[in-house]
């Protein structure tokens, strides 16, 4: 069993999970998300794209069902003693194989909640599920009960994220040496993942951002590289990653002489992250923070450059995404509190002009208010050679 964290961090996580579950007046709950079984029991694989379920029972006890090809990733990973195997087949339906496990654990009858909302639930196997557990138990969306948890972090879990911001940085410092015209943007991606595998970081959760020309306004990884240019323009959004936490930055550079454009809307971009980190305390929502960047950059004639959401919450995320809720948009009343950590993104898209500016640094909340974890500087960076 390798867990990265102590028995006694793995307990309180569950005594949470179980208090929550008491509240919500759930006997139990069915776990699809990778982040909360990992979370509950350290177990750590990619496995999720197959059908698997963690039940935890309001007892404490929790029980695993997955394939034979995670089995030993479950024993070496996690501290799970229950583990159990459905059988590839042709007619396999795994969906039954959980209901004679819950069956075993004595859940039938219960209110049992269930992660719906999950990449490792499809709808096609949710409806499996539910016809397996039709007339078995009753079931209740619980897709957020976990998830809510995630947010505040534990001391144990802010030493991953800090740990996670220092190779962010590394990470940064490596794309900034490797950025210059003639520089062909591969170069530059491994540059960033040499940075952090060296210093034994993990995958991360999605592709980084990398595009530069006209592809510096895209917010997505797409396949292809191009040389830069003498005059160019580059965005950059990747995680350091560490034991699957993240601490994100995102950044657009200027190759040779900038456009005015481009420092007008970094000027604008600063402004907005800055009123943004004033809204990290507690207290505060995660509405107050969207809408400080709008704010800013309304007042800067660029609204219709912005985007419907600048930023989101950080932790321990699977693929195929590293964004954790809460986002920040118009009046979402997710209340901020201390030792939750957020990404802020300050992106403008003019594609009118095809110019790009983005700016992004992770936080931690604290009593006092927002501590920037990464990305220390938020100058603009220019490289002419």
């Amino acid at each position: 069993m390798a867990l990265h964290f102590s028995p006694q961090e793995m307990l309180a996580r569950k005594n949470r999970a179980l208090a929550a579950m008491a509240e919500a007046e759930l006997d139990g709950l069915l776990l699809f998300a990778q982040e909360s079984m990992y979370w509950l029991t350290g177990y750590d694989t990619f496995g999720f794209c197959f059908f698997q379920c963690l039940y935890l029972a309001r007892d404490g006890r929790m029980a695993l069902l997955t394939r034979s090809a995670d089995l030993r990733q479950a024993q070496h990973t996690s501290n799970l003693d229950d583990i159990r195997i459905w059988k590839d087949a042709a007619d396999a339906n795994p969906a039954q194989d959980l209901r004679r496990m819950l069956g075993d654990l004595g859940a039938a009858g219960l209110r049992l909640g269930v992660e719906y909302e999950s990449y490792g639930l499809t709808h096609y196997n949710g409806r499996r599920v539910e016809a397996a557990l039709d007339g078995f138990c009753t079931l209740q969306d619980a897709s957020r009960l976990v998830s809510t948890l995630r947010v505040t972090k534990s001391a144990e879990e802010v030493a991953c994220v800090r740990k996670a911001a220092e190779l962010s940085d590394l990470a940064d410092a490596a794309a900034i040496a490797a950025t210059f015209p003639g520089a062909d943007e591969g170069h530059i991606l491994a540059a960033q993942h040499n940075a952090i595998f060296a210093a034994g970081g993990d995958y991360p959760a999605n592709e980084f951002i990398i595009g530069s020309g006209r592809d510096a306004l895209l917010c997505r990884y797409k396949a292809g590289r191009r040389v830069l240019s003498e005059n160019d323009q580059i965005t950059l959004e990747f995680a350091g990653v560490w034991r699957h936490y993240h601490a994100a930055i995102m950044r657009t550079h200027v190759v040779g002489t900038p456009k005015p454009l481009h420092l007008s809307y970094h000027a604008a971009a600063k402004e907005a992250l800055l009123a943004c980190e004033a809204e990290f305390r507690p207290g505060r929502t995660a509405g107050d923070v969207f809408a400080a960047h709008a704010r800013v950059f309304d007042a800067h004639g660029l609204s219709s450059h912005r985007l419907n959401a600048c930023g989101y919450s950080l932790g321990a995320k699977f693929t195929p995404s590293w964004m954790d809720p809460p986002m920040f948009y118009a009046a979402n009343d997710f209340l901020i509190a201390e030792n939750q950590v957020f990404f802020a993104h300050m992106i403008l898209m003019d594609s009118a002009s095809e110019t790009a500016m983005c700016l992004g640094r992770t936080y931690l909340v604290t009593a006092q208010g927002a501590e920037a974890l990464n990305a220390p500087s938020l100058d603009l960076i220019v490289k002419k050679e």
